[in-house]
């Protein structure tokens, strides 16, 4: 296992560099650079599906929407990348999320189910939505062009990151971002008079 794993890396860096020489240093550190905080992003929504997390797994999830978001912003801002081919090559299948979905709604259970609103711009409708969805459907988009990334083709690892940002990840991310931060908001917030006063008066006499 560990000589494949070796012979595997090999390959990647191989093909990584090979993009490298053909997109530019510039791209290809841009390239590197998001798939860097994708892999952290997976990394992070994989060990929070475990449980293991207790109590800090919102804050975690916060940081690692936020992060993540951060990047696909980046990625808004800058003009349409153009891939070197004309066709999407193939990638190879999606990643089996299924397993994270459902141990990320256990996690979450009691908090998972939100409601939106479709497209504040269009549409005022109101939709339900679930933390473990969104989290879940960006964790695909982003090792979709990850995958991408790992096998060389730098600029369509870079054009799928940007047209899902916009398309797809983005939007999940950014209600699961705001659901997030709702949550913490109203675990920390939420509290009875007197509990409040309580604290005020530890706060001040210490």
């Amino acid at each position: 296992m560990g000589e494949a794993r070796d012979d595997a890396a090999g390959v990647e860096a191989a093909g990584v560099e090979a993009g490298v020489e053909a997109v530019g240093r510039e791209v290809a550190d841009l390239a590197a650079a998001t798939a860097a905080e994708v892999r952290t992003y997976l990394a992070t929504v994989t060990e929070v599906a475990t449980g293991r997390m207790d109590s800090t797994a919102l804050s975690v999830l916060l940081l690692a929407v936020s992060q993540v978001l951060v990047t696909g912003a980046r990625l808004g801002a800058l003009d349409d990348v153009v891939p070197a081919r004309r066709f999407e090559p193939d990638a190879g299948p999606d990643a089996d999320v299924d397993a994270v979905r459902a141990s990320l709604a256990n996690v979450l259970e009691g908090l998972d189910d939100y409601a939106e609103v479709v497209d504040p711009l269009t549409n005022a409708e109101l939709v339900r939505g679930a933390l473990s969805d969104d989290l879940t459907s960006v964790a695909v988009d982003l090792e979709h062009g990850l995958r991408h990334h790992e096998h060389g083709d730098i600029t369509e690892a870079l054009w799928w990151w940007q047209f899902s940002y916009l398309s797809s990840w983005g939007p999940r991310a950014t209600a699961a971002l705001r659901v997030l931060q709702s949550l913490l908001a109203h675990l920390r917030l939420d509290v009875d008079a007197e509990t409040a006063s309580d604290a005020e008066f530890d706060a001040l006499h210490p």
